[in-house]
């Protein structure tokens, strides 16, 4: 589909009320986000990646490269935006090539996650089906909170970090940026965890981390420097 037509597109849906947004990551994470938009009755009228998808279950154009994007694109100020990228470095790189475009970057809530009206969630945060955010957390941008995570009172999260399936973040967890937090792993109550961390599945974590380091099992230990 030509930009023209999609600009078009998006000014039509714009008239009737209905948010049309692309998605940057098609592939396995951006089809949830996908849905998410979906079942939130925004109109999903586009999607960026390195390349054009053969398995297109959503059967949306392919409008450009994520990490070369085609300024005419924008041309439209009612095309907003939402990440559907997994891995954290890539998904900050897109984000900030969006954000010099001066555009709109969504904050997505799944209609079955949990989210206290007390919390703080910044643009380009995807919360996934069955989360649950707690009263005074602070969840920055392009985070992922990934389906079934508790992110207990008075977390903060760092800007790209990704909380796993099942994770838990006890009350007051500070997570830096950048971080993964993987499936099924625990954070004790008042923890802090540098920038750039790996935790394992189904570890605890139960002293503070330092920055750039992976570490896992039960306590979870430092294996990489």
């Amino acid at each position: 589909m030509k930009t023209g037509l999609l600009i078009f597109q998006a000014a039509l849906f714009n008239k009737f009320l209905m948010k049309a947004i692309c998605l940057a990551g098609y592939s396995g994470h951006g089809f949830v986000v996908a849905e998410i938009i979906n079942l939130l009755q925004y109109k999903l009228i586009g999607y960026l990646d390195v390349t054009e998808k053969k398995n297109n279950p959503y059967n949306i154009p392919y409008v450009g490269d994520e990490n070369e994007i085609d300024g005419s694109i924008f041309e439209s100020g009612d095309i907003s935006f939402a990440l559907g990228i997994g891995d954290n470095f890539i998904r900050r790189s897109v984000y900030k090539k969006l954000k010099n475009k001066n555009v709109s970057v969504e904050l997505l809530q799944h209609p079955a996650a949990m989210v206290s009206s007390l919390s703080l969630l910044h643009e380009g945060t995807v919360v996934m089906a069955a989360a649950v955010i707690n009263p005074f957390s602070k969840i920055g941008r392009g985070v992922i909170c990934n389906s079934g995570c508790i992110i207990e009172h008075e977390c903060v999260v760092g800007d790209f970090t990704h909380v796993a399936p099942a994770a838990v973040l006890a009350g007051n967890v500070n997570v830096g940026e950048n971080t993964f937090i993987g499936a099924n792993a625990f954070v004790r109550q008042g923890i802090h965890i540098g920038q750039n961390v790996v935790v394992g599945a189904g570890s605890v974590v139960t002293k503070n981390l330092p920055d750039n380091v992976v570490v896992y099992g039960n306590p979870a230990k430092i294996k990489k420097a």
